[in-house]
């Protein structure tokens, strides 16, 4: 909480609020909490950000690619693959995206431009850190095929937090 004192005795209170939208009564709360709000504030509605065991199950399964898949004649570490695998994964989406007429899933972030140097390419922007629990579970599903279809050996799932 923050207060900011605004002269003659006068005390601005202003506070962080965050709602899970799922159900009504937090839908309305969160609507009361707009009206009331003093103009300036600001409202952001975002999807949640991705799990914690989403996250372990993404690199879990980066490192199970990394320990049994070779690209180009070579094994390539688990930071390599999940830089491979989210490019990859980042076209497929545009294009699914381009095909049905909808936007780009990931705001149009992601160039591929030129090294300072000029001697290569930089993937710039696209970050699973950043990836909502939507993109999330799509990366899993994603990674789950590509392994599948490249011959990667899968741990068994419990190691990947489920039962």
């Amino acid at each position: 909480m923050k207060r900011k004192q605004l002269g003659a005795g006068l005390t601005l209170i202003m506070t962080k609020r965050t709602f899970r939208l799922v159900h009504q009564q937090a839908r309305q709360l969160a609507a009361e909490c707009c009206m009331s709000a003093p103009d300036g504030h600001i409202v952001t509605i975002e999807e949640p950000k991705r799990s914690q065991e989403q996250n372990e199950k993404m690199h879990a399964m980066i490192a199970d690619i990394s320990n049994s898949c070779m690209f180009m004649g070579r094994k390539w570490d688990k930071e390599e693959w999940k830089r491979l695998l989210v490019d990859a994964f980042v076209r497929t989406m545009r294009e699914n995206a381009k095909a049905e007429g909808k936007p780009d899933p990931f705001g149009g972030k992601g160039e591929l431009i030129p090294a300072l140097d000029g001697q290569g390419f930089v993937q710039l922007g696209v970050q699973t850190r950043r990836f909502g629990k939507r993109i999330a579970s799509e990366f899993v599903e994603y990674l789950y095929a590509w392994g599948s279809a490249n011959g990667a050996v899968w741990k068994e799932s419990c190691q990947w937090g489920e039962e």
